[in-house]
């Protein structure tokens, strides 16, 4: 947890900055190019040739980019999913012999996590090549990453995922509150919180505004939980690598944490101590407030992706579409 926090100057700046996000419109093509989906690529009623699955893959992450989707979440809730179907086969006439096939491949974005569809495209290429690989290649490589109409599928997808978001935004921070009051699961609760995207304005907003106290919950118990580990350390064995192993816990308290004061406290004692028995300096540098500016809501999301990235990373998809 070491450098997720920095110190927070004012709670009321952070929270401002989420204040001017709602001057923007959550459909204005700005806020919609921010969405995450990520490709992903499900078993095919005609299995792919070797090569084709990952020239696919590369296809789907070009015509996110090219339509200004991320695709980086490490546990994505919204995916584009394609169906190939081979729609006729054949062998040319010609010398050499060529594979001619023709695909139908089927564009699909929703959320795999419940299984909702929300749009569908069908794009129809053809491919030409000495074997059937070559020739599925062939095929992918003429799929359109940029054209009008999937520039108009996708924009009609991010549409309905923000939609989501503000029909359900009250079920999403009452499921928050009810981790972080309930379970105590404060890790959880902001990495729900921070699911929401910053596209569903209205929403995101009420979202920080309920991970505020979440935050503040958390740095006061996790300064609680380092204190004692820190303090049984100490008190079991006093010697110049102990106090350091003291001084990398305490180093991660949060400064705006009520129990700072004796973590520093603890600092100084061990520099004391340490000097008298071992006749050398110890003064391990804690994180203080040096013109240091921390925008909460930064650190809010630094822990909703440290949560999501601890989750496993296998994640079954309802992508029966």
């Amino acid at each position: 947890m070491k450098n997720i926090f920095k110190t927070i100057s004012c709670w009321m700046l952070a929270l401002s900055g989420v204040a001017v996000m709602a001057q923007e419109s959550s459909t204005s093509a700005a806020a919609l190019g921010r969405i995450s989906i990520n490709a992903y690529i499900p078993p095919q009623r005609d299995a792919l040739p070797s090569g084709a699955e990952n020239m696919l893959t590369n296809k789907l992450n070009q015509i996110l980019t090219a339509n200004g989707i991320s695709g980086s979440n490490p546990r994505p809730k919204f995916i584009i999913v394609p169906s190939i179907v081979v729609t006729s086969k054949d062998i040319t006439a010609t010398a050499p012999p060529m594979t001619a096939l023709s695909l139908d491949v089927n564009f699909y974005v929703g959320d795999g996590v419940e299984g909702k569809l929300y749009a569908s495209k069908s794009v129809s290429v053809k491919g030409v090549g000495a074997n059937e690989t070559k020739a599925y290649l062939d095929a992918l490589k003429n799929i359109k990453a940029n054209d009008s109409g999937m520039q108009s599928f996708l924009s009609g997808a991010k549409t309905k995922i923000i939609d989501y978001y503000n029909a359900r935004c009250t079920q999403i921070i009452n499921e928050a509150n009810s981790m972080a009051n309930s379970l105590m699961d404060y890790d959880g609760a902001l990495g729900k919180l921070t699911s929401v995207p910053e596209e569903c304005t209205e929403c995101y907003n009420k979202a920080m505004a309920a991970a505020a106290p979440m935050f503040r919950k958390k740095i006061e118990r996790d300064c609680k939980k380092i204190m004692v580990e820190a303090n049984n350390l100490w008190n079991a064995n006093q010697d110049w690598d102990t106090a350091n192993q003291v001084g990398q816990l305490l180093s991660s308290v949060d400064p705006e944490a009520s129990c700072y004061k004796d973590a520093k406290a603890l600092s100084d004692k061990i520099g004391k101590r340490v000097l008298e028995i071992d006749k050398r300096e110890w003064n391990y540098k804690m994180e203080v407030d040096v013109n240091l500016k921390r925008d909460m809501i930064k650190a809010i999301r630094d822990i909703g992706v440290a949560y999501g990235n601890g989750q496993p990373k296998t994640v079954v998809y309802k992508s029966f579409w």
